[in-house]
């Protein structure tokens, strides 16, 4: 269409201005065509839309669409109680902070207050002068047998592969992480040369394939893994457990997806749709997974390195706990993923139906290490629909130390929400190898509006912490945030997630009563439960 439309549109304006001696109504339909081949040399030619670019003058159909949207739809069809689905006025606000614009709205709040699920931060009333708090805060990633720590950003770019993204938007993603200081993560994909180009922090992700670090059975290779870690833009290593969008299922590739050039990054054969196995083979026990990670870090020359998990069976993170604690290991980092997370391809069961959400994940995650008395050795992150300062200070609020959007960085990229991630042809070149549509897509552009985005994003969770009267993101706990949980009844995070006492779950004695069937059912030899009955935990 792209190619046949100029040879269609200039036809027949040579044409009606060969009419016009015919009769001057014809004069009407040269201008009409005229305005069109504007139009078209316009769109071709600007970097700023990759949708108008890969689709000149169609294109605008869709922004005229959303334009004539009823702006009451904004606010009474989409409600967002508690922050979490992503709402047109979240679309919104995510493009004018990539924009670099005013991020402002109208009207004040957008949401009933009174409905079941709203959320919010309680403010002081003296808070901290912006002049006092630091714009650009920093959290330490490495513990006790790290000798290459690495200074993260709050607000870092979660996992998103080669091959599920194009290799522009991946350009875009490393470029704008280069600009404003904060972290890439590669997914499970492997490390390609687009990573590489802009020079922006790495954090290598593998997952149950090994892309990258792979023999030619597909078992995991200390050599080749030693070798890649050893590049110095590989800040750090994540092991991929699990993911919020289909744990328990494996990744998928679709064979169209599969180009040479991403076969020759992950060792597999090109146009074959590659199914990643549920499970790692390189461990098979908490105690050898702990292990395993230990056995990481010396090959990267002890970088950090962690994993990245959607909690599921709560007893089975427990018994990693158990092993950390054992065999004195422990990950720098872990990151937790929610099951409102999302991903390129799932089956819908697994998208909807499987998986803690982040909340509840968070929680538990920080608790168990609390009680493990290990919380200190590990830093800790959050991922799951974070696309603002309010998400990342209720994560924190949680137990987290930062974060990581994907959902938010694409749409910085441009993204639009086509849902068509998984059939290779998205029309803004973001997820899509198709090279026709990858060229509308400018990294120059996107990656300029990816650094906005982050740090405008990290702008406004710190006006909100300022707000809060705290001057730090280590002041921030559960009991500044509330949830209604009735009309009538609103509660702090503090009561709905309790904390627990610290090094409460290294003796039998005091492990608390909500968390008795996780720790009796947990070994660290082993990730099935050691007794098949539930222990009663609540009256």
């Amino acid at each position: 269409m792209k190619r046949i439309l100029p040879i269609l549109l200039f036809s027949i304006l040579g044409f009606s201005i060969y009419l016009l001696q015919f009769s001057l109504w014809w004069l009407v339909v040269t201008f009409t065509i005229a305005g069109l081949c504007i139009v078209y040399i316009y769109d071709v030619s600007q970097n700023k839309h990759a949708l108008l670019k890969n689709f000149p003058i169609l294109g605008h159909g869709r922004y005229i669409a959303d334009w004539m949207r009823p702006k009451i739809y904004q606010y009474f069809v989409e409600p967002d109680t508690g922050g979490r689905p992503i709402t047109r006025i979240d679309r919104s606000v995510i493009y004018q902070r990539a924009k670099n614009t005013v991020d402002t709205t109208p009207f004040g709040t957008q949401y009933d207050v009174y409905e079941e699920g709203y959320e919010w931060m309680s403010h002081s009333i003296k808070p901290v002068p912006h002049a006092l708090i630091n714009y650009n805060p920093r959290v330490k990633v490495g513990g006790k047998d790290c000798t290459q720590p690495y200074e993260s950003s709050l607000l870092n770019v979660s996992a998103m592969s080669f091959g599920s993204l194009s290799g522009a938007a991946i350009e875009a993603l490393n470029g704008g992480a280069a600009l404003g200081g904060f972290a890439h993560n590669t997914g499970e994909g492997g490390l390609s040369d687009h990573h590489l180009k802009n020079g922006g922090d790495i954090i290598f992700q593998f997952g149950t394939g090994y892309f990258g670090v792979r023999d030619l059975a597909g078992n995991f290779s200390d050599e080749r893994f030693a070798l890649l870690t050893a590049n110095p833009q590989i800040k750090m290593i994540e092991i991929k457990l699990s993911q919020g969008a289909k744990p328990g299922h494996g990744g998928i590739l679709p064979a169209s997806k599969a180009t040479p050039e991403i076969a020759k990054i992950r060792h597999i054969e090109p146009y074959k749709e590659v199914v990643s196995p549920a499970y790692h083979t390189a461990f098979d026990t908490p105690r050898e997974m702990v292990k395993f990670i230990g056995k990481c870090r010396e090959l990267s020359g002890r970088k950090p390195v962690g994993f990245k998990l959607c909690v599921g069976q709560e007893y089975e993170f427990v018994a990693i706990c158990k092993a950390m604690v054992a065999e004195s290991i422990s990950p720098d980092f872990i990151t937790v993923d929610g099951g409102e997370g999302g991903t390129g391809a799932a089956p819908l069961e697994f998208s909807n139906s499987v998986g803690m959400p982040l909340y509840e994940g968070l929680s538990f995650v920080y608790n168990t290490l609390i009680g493990f008395n290990i919380k200190k050795q590990i830093t800790l992150f959050a991922s799951g629909k974070i696309t603002n300062g309010f998400h990342i200070f209720k994560s924190i609020a949680l137990g987290a130390d930062g974060c990581n959007s994907a959902r938010g960085m694409m749409m910085a990229l441009g993204c639009i929400q086509a849902l068509e991630c998984n059939k290779n042809t998205c029309p803004t070149g973001v997820a899509t190898q198709d090279p026709d549509l990858v060229k509308g897509l400018d990294v120059t552009d996107k990656k300029n509006r990816v650094f906005h985005f982050q740090k405008n994003t990290i702008k406004s969770f710190v006006e909100l912490m300022s707000a809060a009267g705290l001057s730090h993101y280590d002041q921030i706990n559960r009991s500044h945030i509330f949830k209604r949980v009735a009309m009538n009844r609103s509660k702090r995070y503090d009561q709905l997630y309790p904390y627990v006492v610290e090094g409460c779950l290294l003796a039998e004695s005091t492990v608390p009563r909500e968390m008795k069937n996780a720790w009796f059912n947990a070994s660290p030899d082993s990730f099935h439960p050691r007794f098949t009955q539930v222990f009663i935990e609540e009256d």
